[in-house]
C-alpha cells in the first residue's frame, strides 16, 4: 500500500490512527509537531500527510501551507484531522490546502475511506506519482 505520515500530538489518538492504517496496509511514519513533520515529508516523500490541525508550536494549517507552497511537496495530499467540525472550519481547513478533513473522533471506516480517496486521486492526478 502506500507510506503515510501521520501528525498527532496526542499519544492515544496517534495510537490509535497508526493501528488503523497499518492495519489497512500501510506504512505509517509519525510525527508529533508541524516541525518534525515538514522534516519528515521532504526526508520521506510519504503518499499522504494526516495533519492534526491543532498542534504544539506551528499548527498543522500552517504546516500545510508551507507544503503546498513548496513545488517539491505541493502535490502529497494533506487530510486534516481536527476536533473542530464547525461552521466554516471546513472552508478554513480547504483554504490552508488540505485535500479534505477528517473529524475527531477518528472513527476506523471514515478514516481508511478517506485515505482510500486521497490516494485514489492523487494517483489519478499524478500517474506515477509515490506510494
Amino acid at each position: 500500500m502506500a507510506t503515510i505520515l501521520l501528525v498527532e500530538d496526542n499519544p492515544a489518538n496517534m495510537k490509535l490512527a497508526a493501528f488503523v492504517l497499518g492495519q489497512g496496509g500501510h506504512d505509517v511514519l509519525c510525527a508529533t509537531s508541524a516541525d518534525e513533520a515538514l522534516v519528515l515529508v521532504q526526508e520521506r516523500q510519504p503518499a499522504l500527510v494526516l495533519m492534526d490541525v491543532q498542534l504544539p508550536g506551528m499548527d498543522g494549517l500552517t504546516a500545510t501551507r508551507r507544503l503546498k507552497d513548496d513545488p517539491s511537496t505541493r502535490a502529497i495530499p494533506v487530510i486534516a484531522l481536527t476536533a473542530f467540525a464547525m461552521r466554516g472550519d471546513a472552508e478554513r481547513i480547504r483554504e490552508a490546502g488540505c485535500d479534505g478533513y477528517i473529524a475527531k473522533p477518528i472513527r476506523y471506516q471514515q478514516l481508511l475511506g478517506e485515505v482510500a480517496r486521497a490516494l485514489e486521486n492523487n494517483n489519478e492526478n499524478n500517474p506515477g506519482g509515490r506510494s
